[in-house]
């Protein structure tokens, strides 16, 4: 009698070492095969599983020191992941066609980092993480009103869609409070968007490794005067997280910009909604947080908006390269 339990035996002749090699030329192939938007889409999705895990780590740390000092650590540990690059290509590889848009977007991204660190340690997790849907909304207007991007009734849809998901989750928690915090995080949204959109304005010219490295270098020297406010040195464990956080970081925001530079600002935003679903599965793995019922019925509806918008985009012909 046959072992239940025995795998199955390799087709003849072809290793495990081929069928791997295989499966990742037809992966690949299927994701040459993706028009823009979608894979635009994936490259959003995979930032906001980044962030997600970052909130969660800089989350902890703001309750340990000040948010402000937090909030420099991150990004200074973020540009020092980079060094290695930057020492391998040299000086020039990195140099930004303008400067001045990279210290512009540095200077409005770190206003907003201001007054998100600020309110986070005030804020539960999973309501940071809903407060930032609200992004989604800031950049579609601002790509029509500044980008002149021309956005589809469908995008409008997924988005309108996907914030009465947010509003599940959301209106609850807030019926208990916040107060003046949840105002300082709301407040944050609208920078954000600014410096997406001049982030969407640059990858016309430059590459996301050198708009990701000058976000670093920048936000690390303007955070640099706030974090000295209150400075109390980091211990041996603090700065492990925060040289995780930085690689985290780093990371997110690589996949963001090449989300911005594969499709439009508009078209990616409703996949932003799947954080949501992120920040759940974080919470319930790392701090055994079971979320409510609203929370998982609101998660439905946002993974519906940005499955249901995918598969439209992906029936969309594709249009040449301009």
């Amino acid at each position: 009698m046959s072992d239940p339990t025995a795998l199955p035996p390799l087709p003849s002749g072809r290793s495990p070492r081929v069928l791997l090699r295989e499966a990742l030329l037809r992966l690949l192939r299927g994701w040459k095969g993706l028009s823009p938007v979608p894979r635009g889409m994936v490259w959003m999705a995979l930032s906001g599983m980044s962030f997600s895990l970052l909130n969660a780590l800089m989350s902890g740390l703001t309750r340990e020191m000040h948010p402000f000092q937090a909030q420099f650590l991150r990004y200074l540990f973020g540009f020092m992941v980079m060094l290695p690059l930057l020492a391998r290509a040299g000086l020039a590889a990195y140099a930004p066609n303008g400067v001045g848009g990279q210290l512009w977007r540095g200077a409005i991204h770190t206003a907003g980092l201001l007054l998100w660190f600020l309110a986070l340690p005030h804020i539960a997790l999973a309501d940071v993480t809903a407060l930032g849907f609200t992004g989604p909304i800031f950049v579609m207007l601002g790509a029509v009103l500044f980008l002149k991007e021309k956005v589809v009734l469908s995008r409008w849809i997924a988005a309108a869609v996907g914030l009465v998901g947010v509003a599940i989750v959301l209106v609850p928690k807030l019926s208990g409070g916040g107060g003046i915090w949840t105002l300082v995080m709301l407040a944050s949204s609208p920078l954000f968007a600014a410096s997406f959109l001049i982030t969407k304005v640059m990858t016309r010219r430059d590459s996301p490794e050198i708009i990701v490295m000058w976000q670093a270098f920048s936000i690390t020297l303007f955070t640099l005067p706030f974090a000295l406010w209150d400075w109390t040195w980091p211990d041996a464990r603090q700065l492990a997280w925060f040289a995780m956080g930085g690689a985290l970081g780093s990371l997110g925001h690589w996949f963001l910009t090449l989300a911005f530079r594969v499709a439009d600002l508009s078209a990616t935003q409703p996949v932003k909604f799947l954080d949501l679903a992120w920040a759940s599965l974080l919470g319930f793995i790392l701090f055994a947080d079971m979320p409510a019922w609203t929370t998982f019925a609101g998660a439905a509806v946002i993974f519906a908006s940005a499955t249901w918008m995918a598969r439209a985009e992906a029936r969309t012909p594709r249009q040449p390269a301009r």
